[in-house]
């Protein structure tokens, strides 16, 4: 009955409205052991458990508004903007897994309380499990790894031959952004988000594409935690990808969204946040 009812109170906080979190969502710095001022987002009580968003390719925090929204009504959490995106500085290094995971284990030490659940979308995804690889899962409380690949078979389809000229570069992350979605978002909407990628320098958005780890580098990540993941695909590769990641590793939880776009967590909000709540109610903090 206590599961239930944790299940059942997780939930009714997704049917409040956005607004309370938006108005107490707070920009909060720090400033990294090689001297890079980062940005971070928080909301809801410090007193409650704390969940760490962490997004993609050159996106910012405040992508993760949906969730901010819901989840701060009850949980203490953070959405990062790591180096190079967002209101974070862009030095001239620090592209790589290894910084990027110590960026993160910096800011769980600024965002106490822990153990914390990690949440990465996309790069996001590699990102954290790169943090999991050189910290240990000492401060992580479970890990929620949203669609990228996580090092498991099958490998990613070969990338076809690039063709016609190369686009400019604010127009090519236009269309990026909007290739991520299935149910198209406003044109402010996708200005908003084209505008706050470009602030990622191009060089830099370069060095973050080409992260020089085999794939047995994230496998290992994920099958070296004990703590409980929830992984979000959409279907194809990754689908795949997670059933051998449930399969073989017992107790993984696994959701495959088939009418989202590759940020499923906006398309379908609704989906996403009654999963995430059902995760950390049930399996995380019962």
């Amino acid at each position: 009955m206590r599961i239930a009812a944790c299940i059942v109170a997780a939930l009714i906080l997704l049917l409040a409205g956005p607004a309370a979190a938006e108005e107490t969502s707070q920009s909060r710095y720090f400033i990294s052991s090689d001297g890079v001022r980062l940005h971070y987002l928080e909301a809801g009580p410090r007193s409650g458990h704390t969940i760490v968003f962490v997004p993609g390719w050159t996106m910012p925090a405040w992508i993760w508004q949906p969730q901010i929204s819901a989840f701060a009504q009850r949980y203490h959490v953070v959405a990062f903007d790591p180096r190079g995106q967002g209101d974070s500085d862009a030095p001239a290094s620090g592209y790589e897994p290894g910084r990027r995971g110590q960026d993160i284990a910096e800011l769980i030490a600024n965002v106490e309380p822990v153990p914390v659940v990690l949440v990465g979308w996309s790069l996001g995804v590699l990102d954290t499990l790169a943090y999991v690889r050189a910290h240990g899962d000492e401060k992580v409380a479970g890990l929620v790894l949203v669609d990228n690949s996580v090092g498991e078979e099958p490998p990613p389809p070969p990338r076809g031959p690039r063709r016609g000229p190369a686009l400019p570069h604010a127009t090519a992350m236009y269309r990026f952004v909007l290739g991520m979605f299935h149910h198209r978002p406003s044109e402010t909407y996708l200005d908003r988000l084209t505008e706050a990628t470009l602030r990622t320098p191009e060089l830099a958005s370069r060095a973050l594409l080409a992260y020089p780890m085999p794939r047995t580098y994230w496998r290992e990540a994920v099958y070296s935690t004990t703590r409980p993941v929830l992984y979000v695909v959409r279907p194809g590769w990754l689908s795949e990808q997670a059933a051998n990641l449930a399969r073989n590793r017992p107790g993984t939880q696994i959701a495959v969204f088939g009418d989202a776009g590759h940020a499923l967590f906006v398309d379908d909000a609704a989906r996403f946040n009654a999963l995430l709540a059902g995760f950390l109610a049930r399996t995380v903090w019962p």
